[in-house]
């Protein structure tokens, strides 16, 4: 579930990945040449709030012009064009016109860095870019590395009611099958096959466990996202549970799949539509629930909304105007069905609650204001409306199938206490039997060891998934499936 500004579910991305295109800026006129050359390598970090992102700046010359790229070492992404770079009057300006972000600094005297301010997506932060000899670089030591000693397919499927094609990845264990298999269903927001995150690949580290392991793993790009078509901010609740059960189809065709043994593995909300397929499908056969909700969408981001403030050291007001900022957005979104009727009534609501504030809570809130305003794109979205007043109990109480429930103790973005308990709650209504629950002491929402679980930890922290963990849920599905 990706965390913006104002505690939405749905991975952390300021930056996207976007194609190498190299552009040129004349480095000045014939007349004021530039006193100093940008060339080189430049790193710095952007603070955001919830996290610290390490980015470098490459800066070459080519036919008398400036041309450069940029990358966001702590999210993966490599070669960001940077369309325009001035250097005038010792002001260093770089447009990044594709991600709409701009930087402009003073260069010191010594050519030694640039500090100044970046400006993308309403947010305006502090930014110094130094020289530097060599870039950082991403220490992620579980991905795991090929030759895989087990097959590898690049598989493609289609959701013919939705007329989506949805691409993936298929491990298997070689040898004689068929064998049990695995979709994963990833969190909110656009996540990729691997749902990478920082350089995290978690997918791609519990499919290799588990394949190693005898168990075959479909892992799929979402929608619009890697080789799959379509739009997943436009995808509903349950055209999400269509695209799985186009996955379970897939599947049942392949002769090395047990038919009969068949499971999902649902990261946050993907922990919320697993059980919702498994209702409607009787081709699975057991449920992995990472993080999974089980509150309705509207009550999860309440929770989410304050553990996230107060995982940065916030609280008093800032937890209150946190509250009441959610509630004014969700309230509106309820009540209008038209989305630029709901968004002019939120602007109005939010001129109101302006006039409470004091003088400093005015000046904080003029800085987080335009990017509430960027938010209204998404809680506007099909997505956002089904998610939000879709409950997660009403399926829950309904499963049949054995369920593992995996939920980190120091998780701020599904917080466990509440949503362990409501589970819990919802399978016993239901007369479920054969359910393990359990809430793993000092992992985070990514089912990482971590110090306090606040969201600027995920990019830090060098494992991707708690071994511990793994081997959880491995020995629960092995156990099932044997």
């Amino acid at each position: 579930m990706r965390p913006v500004a104002i505690a939405l579910l749905a991975p952390f991305a300021l930056l996207a990945a976007l194609t190498l295109l190299p552009a040129r800026l004349a480095a000045g006129d014939d007349k004021k040449p530039a006193p100093k050359s940008l060339e080189g390598l430049w790193s710095g970090t952007l603070k955001t709030g919830l996290v610290d992102l390490r980015l470098v700046v490459r800066i070459t010359t080519k036919d008398g012009a400036y041309a450069g790229t940029m990358d966001s070492v702590d999210q993966g992404v490599k070669a960001i064009p940077i369309e325009s770079i001035e250097l005038k009057d010792e002001t260093v300006t770089l447009q990044l016109k594709t991600l709409a972000a701009v930087f402009e600094g003073k260069l010191k005297e010594d050519a030694s860095e640039m500090a100044g301010r970046w400006k993308q997506a309403g947010g305006n932060l502090a930014l110094t870019f130094k020289r530097t000899d060599k870039a950082p670089e991403l220490v992620r030591p579980q991905l795991p590395k090929k030759p895989y000693p087990y097959a590898e397919h690049a598989v493609t499927y289609e959701n013919k009611k939705a007329g989506i094609k949805l691409a993936g990845t298929l491990t298997a264990p070689r040898g004689d099958g068929p064998f049990p298999a695995a979709i994963m269903l990833t969190g909110s927001g656009p996540q990729d096959r691997d749902e990478t995150i920082f350089g995290h690949k978690p997918f791609l580290v519990i499919a290799d466990h588990l394949t190693r392991r005898g168990v075959a793993v479909l892992r799929v790009d979402d929608r619009g996202i890697g080789g799959s078509t379509g739009n997943v901010m436009n995808a509903t609740v349950d055209d999400n549970v269509q695209d799985v059960l186009a996955g379970l189809a897939f599947l049942k065709g392949r002769p090395d799949i047990n038919q009969a043994k068949m499971g999902l593995i649902g990261h946050s909300e993907g922990g919320l539509l697993a059980p919702l397929v498994a209702t409607r499908s009787k081709d699975v056969a057991f449920l992995v629930l990472l993080a999974g909700t089980a509150l309705p969408g509207e009550e999860i981001l309440y929770l989410q909304g304050q553990a996230i403030v107060k995982s940065m050291g916030l609280k008093g007001d800032a937890l209150k105007r946190q509250r009441a900022i959610q509630e004014l957005f969700f309230t509106a979104i309820k009540q209008e069905p038209d989305n630029d009727k709901a968004i002019k009534l939120i602007k109005e609501r939010l001129e109101e609650l302006k006039k409470t504030l004091s003088p400093l809570e005015l000046l904080q809130f003029a800085v987080q204001q335009k990017a509430l305003d960027a938010q209204l794109k998404t809680i506007t979205t099909p997505w956002f409306r089904s998610f939000l007043s879709y409950d997660p109990r009403t399926a829950l109480r309904e499963v049949e199938v054995p369920v593992l429930a995996l939920f980190g103790e120091k998780d701020v973005q599904v917080p466990p206490k509440e949503n362990l308990e409501a589970m819990a709650k919802a399978l016993a209504e239901g007369g479920h039997k054969d359910h393990t629950l359990k809430e793993l002491p000092g992992l985070n929402h990514l089912f990482q060891s971590a110090k306090t679980g606040a969201i600027s930890e995920y990019v830090q922290i060098e494992e991707t998934f708690a071994p511990a963990a793994l081997t959880i849920i491995s020995e629960w599905i092995l156990k099932r499936t044997k």
